[in-house]
């Protein structure tokens, strides 16, 4: 008889998340690692993003056609299928600013065509996931704290989308940091949203873009804002491990935010 004791191999999962990112950004599948329990594992597939250069370099304004052409046929269709491909229990899309350009009109097109990709694995993308968290959190006043690599139109562009879907942006903007993914710390992202969301009173507060590192200053200013904070990552995190029917696993996550405290409306609509 064997006395073997296996050590941890990663092999016994309770969820297995896909994700698909620009090919240049780490932020996703970082941020979403950092969050995941011992037996929730994170899979990456990546699409080439126009606006981003090797070593994750970006202009300080991206241009608005990269962030189209991202979501346009066949390379994010391809990537999608190849992740389908693989045991996982859901797909979450790490990019915010396409569903931006597109409105929620052109996202459920989206959706529509990539779901004929997944071989039935349920999909998901972060502004999809943030209209969920605010539903689940009964959030109606929302601001948008947008990446500085976002322009003017583009910020706007987001809260129309948050406007057709029946809230009320208090606030929206390009925050005002340096326009590079590692030079955010999160002492200035806290900052910002001290000094320029708060006062507008939003019922929730949405820090846009996979790309900005954000996760780890949400418990802390959920505590001093009395607020909740949510995050591209975070929420697409939250949405994706309902999707996969982790509800438990969901719920028992601590450090990240009162969204893990609550359900998307229907379980994981």
């Amino acid at each position: 008889m064997s006395t073997i004791r296996a050590q941890k191999d990663g092999w016994e999962a309770r969820a297995r998340v896909g994700v698909v990112v620009p090919h240049a950004d780490v932020g996703p599948e970082s941020e979403f690692q950092a969050m995941a329990p011992e037996d929730v594992f994170v899979h990456g597939s990546r699409v080439h993003f126009g606006a981003m250069r090797a070593g994750g370099e970006m202009d300080p304004k991206i241009p608005h056609d990269p962030v189209r052409a991202f979501v346009e046929p066949p390379h994010i269709d391809d990537a999608v299928e190849l992740l389908a491909a693989s045991p996982l229990d859901v797909i979450a899309l790490g990019f915010t600013s396409s569903a931006y350009v597109l409105k929620a009109s052109g996202e459920k097109e989206l959706f529509a065509r990539l779901e004929q990709r997944t071989r039935g694995l349920p999909l998901t993308g972060t502004t999809t996931a943030a209209v969920a968290g605010f539903t689940a959190l009964g959030a109606r006043r929302i601001a948008l704290v947008n990446p500085p690599w976002f322009d003017d139109r583009l910020s706007g562009l987001g809260a129309d989308y948050f406007t057709e879907q029946g809230f009320e942006v208090v606030h929206h903007g390009p925050c005002g940091l340096p326009s590079n993914q590692k030079l955010i710390t999160p002492e200035a992202l806290s900052e910002w949203i001290r000094s320029t969301v708060a006062r507008h009173r939003p019922d929730a507060v949405l820090v846009a873009g996979n790309g900005i590192r954000a996760v780890g200053v949400i418990d802390a200013l959920e505590r001093e804002l009395d607020f909740p904070v949510l995050t591209a990552n975070q929420v697409l995190f939250w949405h994706a491990l309902h999707l996969a029917g982790a509800h438990e696993t969901a719920e028992g996550m601590t450090g990240y935010g009162r969204l893990f405290g609550t359900r998307p409306a229907g379980g994981a609509a």
